[in-house]
């Protein structure tokens, strides 16, 4: 029999590919043609080429942004990684007790990112904070406001408690998933509790893990919100990053052809980054 072809069916699919180039291809081409531009006001612009991506690649600035931004991404992962797996092992898996865990580690992903740093500024004062005066009490001189370390260590507690909780959901279900007959088989052979992570849970988390580093890996990359509110990216500029020197640059100095390139270098390191990351992942998976 003759296969009929219907390409009919494209017409479904159109308000999909309508509303994507409405909400991400229109605003990149936007973003692409200010890189090239010298923009003055809504009608008085001029042809740079390529000059705002070199002053990109040389502003020191930047350059400092960019080593914290990886020091702070590649810190979360390495926290919450093995901490979502570990809080995943210990939620229970039947019974009531199941569906409370579950509602009591999705309650920070509930709270919106603003309100995240606002809770976090009252926490860790040493007045009105629980954190701050728990500090004072064990004779250490904590403020997150002046001390660059303590404002990292507070923006990267703050993280942590906000976003292990995802890993963790994600880690759980890998779990759920995975056949009784495994842990059966495990039994009987007498296998360690050791062991049945190694050899069972951890190979089975593997795609699970995956989506949970590069979610980490991006949103952490991207982070605005909750530093912004906790310290203003202070003190001076400890905890200032990329996206905080874009917005900078972009709102405060007006500067939107450098902004725009900026924007796209920063865009394209994250895709880079998460491809080398699927990638050592994907291999690490065939070599076992």
């Amino acid at each position: 029999m003759n296969k009929v072809e219907n390409n009919k069916a494209w017409w479904l699919v159109m308000p999909v590919f309508l509303i994507v180039a409405f909400s991400a291809i229109i605003p990149l081409m936007t973003v692409v043609n200010y890189s090239v531009q010298d923009i003055f006001d809504p009608y008085t612009r001029y042809f740079v080429g390529t000059e705002w991506f070199k002053q990109v690649m040389t502003d020191t600035r930047l350059h400092d942004a960019l080593v914290r931004q990886f020091i702070f991404s590649f810190t979360i992962l390495a926290i919450e990684i093995p901490l979502g797996i570990g809080i995943a092992l210990m939620m229970p898996t039947k019974g009531r007790g199941a569906s409370l865990s579950l509602i009591l580690v999705a309650i920070p992903l509930l709270i919106p990112w603003n309100v995240v740093g606002t809770i976090w500024q009252i926490f860790g004062r040493a007045d009105i904070g629980l954190f701050g005066a728990m500090m004072a009490k064990l004779g250490i001189n904590y403020n997150y406001a002046s001390e660059p370390m303590h404002a990292w260590l507070t923006v990267v507690l703050m993280d942590v408690w906000h976003w292990t909780p995802l890993v963790a959901l994600l880690c759980y279900s890998g779990l759920r998933a995975i056949p009784e007959v495994y842990y059966q088989a495990a039994r009987i052979d007498k296998a360690s509790r050791w062991a049945v992570f190694r050899y069972i849970q951890l190979p089975k988390l593997t795609n699970v893990l995956i989506i949970a580093v590069l979610l980490r890996f991006m949103d952490s990359f991207m982070i605005y919100t909750e530093p912004f509110v906790l310290t203003g990216g202070g003190p001076g500029t400890s905890t200032t990053f990329l996206s905080q020197s874009l917005v900078q640059q972009a709102i405060g100095q007006f500067d939107l052809g450098p902004a725009a390139a900026f924007s796209l270098v920063y865009f394209l390191i994250i895709l880079l980054v998460c491809w080398v990351f699927y990638t050592t992942i994907m291999h690490m998976q065939k070599d076992k």
